[in-house]
């Protein structure tokens, strides 16, 4: 193009076009600059944070569980878990066959999950990973993936505290036992900081704390370790030798009611719980209610002692081993004929029992079991502890208060018979019935006077000795129980062939240090009495508690001719 003569450019018309045109583009980039660089400026400092800066959690581990003298029953240890971002690890298929080889999931699965999370800014991989484990993966450098720290609960004692301690979830929130009544003691709670991230999602630097984290509370429980080793031992052998379904027992301090064990079986494995049935999550001790059967008739000789009904030197006529009420028929093992009060204990008679409660004051044996903490919540506050049952009969209700003073007709806990027993063993006084230490001391009420609480604890050791119980024997001390043998209630009433052998005891007899219950559910092994079955069971544990605790053996006259009878 060229010229004119004159001078001028052809067609100007255009080039003031085209001039026009690119001067209204500078003026749009030039209003845009000044919109993005000082009218919205925050608006996108804010966005450049959303996609750089991010909060983290920071882990806080949960308080300790230890028994009366330190020793830990649960504690926190650390683990790594492995997240992803699906967003970015999606844009790497080519790493998805190392990194699901590295977690020992099938690729298919790990690649089905990154797509269908594709939208969304976190997947977990692998919860809880051991940290030398988890360091083989990040090692791979896979853009996307990242660990964080977490807390991983352990029970060192497994099965042996299983019921007492509970367990967590994953997240590590209580769900059974101490672990759940007391979650908000133990439970740590999270701190928050920011954090500067690049693209890959890789932390480059901690800008600011947000929230501190702080580690849950540790809680020491009145358990002693040793004790409960024993007592899981040879509760869980006897449940063994004789084939029965299940068992429990609980162990309590006599001088503040605090528990010193409490087993059951069947148990269960808290750190490897995938086969776990509903059945062994119960801690039968707290939660299960049966029948007490013969070991209420110290509480009934009670009744009849605190009423001035009976002193021991009374004379009961059971003669000829039966006795009939209305339509039923209460029998003894045999004809013992007239029994003192202590005979009526020895031997476990029936008949002398009901006829004791039939001279008792109206209400004296309802008020006397409830005193001793029978159908009253044992105070423990475990999850799902119960009270049991403890009928009121009315004054025409002969038959009933009969059989209620030999232990039918009314249930009770393995810790509420425990802690009925305690009285006898500390002068007549009652505790609540504590799991956890504290530095208040129990308020006692006096249940019974204490030459009344003496006068039956010598009556219980005569069981032991000459008794319906002189399996629980232990050579150099003396000890003193109360068997019972309870028929087992089915769909049609008490089933003639199935049992719950049961004892309570006390030992030794001179300073007593521990007091027992014992419930042995369903034996099958040819023997069904408490003194054949469940009696044996506070015999092997006394023999191990006394050496544990040093207590020096209150018998040696037996023991000195024992062991010249084995020389």
């Amino acid at each position: 193009m060229s010229a004119s003569k004159n001078g001028a450019l052809p067609f100007p018309w255009r080039f003031r076009i085209v001039l026009g045109m690119l001067g209204l583009l500078a003026l749009v980039l030039i209003g845009q600059l000044v919109n993005l660089q000082v009218i919205r400026q925050d608006f996108l400092n804010n966005q450049g944070d959303a996609r750089a800066l991010r909060t983290e959690a920071i882990p806080a581990h949960r308080g300790m569980i230890v028994d009366r003298n330190g020793e830990p029953l649960a504690i926190s240890a650390p683990v790594e878990t492995l997240w992803a971002e699906p967003k970015i690890l999606g844009e790497y298929p080519d790493h998805w066959g190392d990194l699901a080889k590295a977690l020992d999931t099938p690729e298919d699965e790990l690649g089905r999950r990154i797509k269908v999370n594709g939208s969304k800014e976190f997947m977990y991989l692998r919860r809880q990973m051991t940290p030398s484990d988890a360091a083989k993966v990040m090692a791979l450098g896979i853009p996307g993936v990242y660990s964080r720290k977490e807390y991983r609960r352990f029970y060192p004692a497994g099965e042996v505290t299983s019921h007492v301690v509970g367990f967590t979830n994953v997240d590590g929130r209580g769900q059974e036992g101490i672990e759940l009544e007391f979650n908000d003691w133990l439970e740590g709670h999270t701190g928050e900081k920011e954090v500067l991230r690049d693209r890959l999602g890789r932390t480059i630097k901690d800008l600011k704390l947000i929230k501190q984290s702080r580690p849950g509370q540790d809680l020491a429980l009145t358990i002693d370790l040793r004790l409960q080793y024993l007592a899981y031992q040879a509760l869980k052998g006897i449940v063994a030798e004789n084939g029965a379904k299940a068992g429990t027992m609980v162990v309590l301090d006599p001088q503040n009611g605090e528990v010193l064990a409490m087993v059951n079986q069947p148990a269960y494995n808290p750190n490897n719980r995938v086969d776990v049935s509903s059945s062994s999550l119960r801690n039968r001790a707290l939660t299960d209610m049966f029948e007490p059967g013969s070991t209420m008739k110290p509480l009934t000789i009670s009744a009849g002692m605190l009423t001035n009904t009976i002193t021991p030197d009374t004379k009961i006529d059971t003669h000829p081993g039966t006795l009939r009420i209305t339509y039923k028929t209460i029998r003894d093992h045999r004809d013992y004929g007239v029994l003192d009060i202590t005979g009526i204990i020895t031997h476990s008679s029936n008949v002398g029992a009901a006829k004791i409660s039939m001279m008792l004051p109206q209400d004296a044996l309802y008020q006397t079991f409830h005193n001793f903490g029978i159908g009253v919540n044992p105070g423990t506050g475990f999850p799902g502890e119960q009270a049991g049952d403890l009928p009121h009969y009315g004054p025409k209700q002969v038959l009933q208060q009969a059989t209620t003073s030999y232990g039918y007709g009314l249930t009770v806990t393995p810790a509420q018979l425990a802690r009925a027993y305690v009285p006898f063993a500390n002068g007549g006084r009652l505790f609540p019935v504590s799991l956890v230490r504290t530095n208040q001391p129990p308020q006692a009420v006096q249940v019974i006077p204490a030459d009344t609480a003496h006068s039956i604890l010598k009556m219980l050791e005569t069981v032991t000795e000459t008794g319906t119980a002189t399996r629980s024997r232990v050579p150099g001390y003396k000890l003193g129980g109360k068997t019972g043998t309870v028929h087992k209630v089915g769909p049609n009433g008490y089933e003639a062939d199935h049992y719950f052998s049961v004892f309570a005891g006390v030992a030794p007899i001179s300073d007593p240090r521990v007091v027992a219950a014992i419930f042995i559910d369903d034996p099958q092994g040819g023997e069904y009495y408490g003194g054949a079955v469940a009696a044996p069971v506070f015999g092997r544990f006394v023999a191990g508690a006394m050496r544990l605790l040093k207590v020096p053996p209150d018998d040696l006259e037996k023991l000195r001719k024992l062991q010249g009878d084995k020389s």
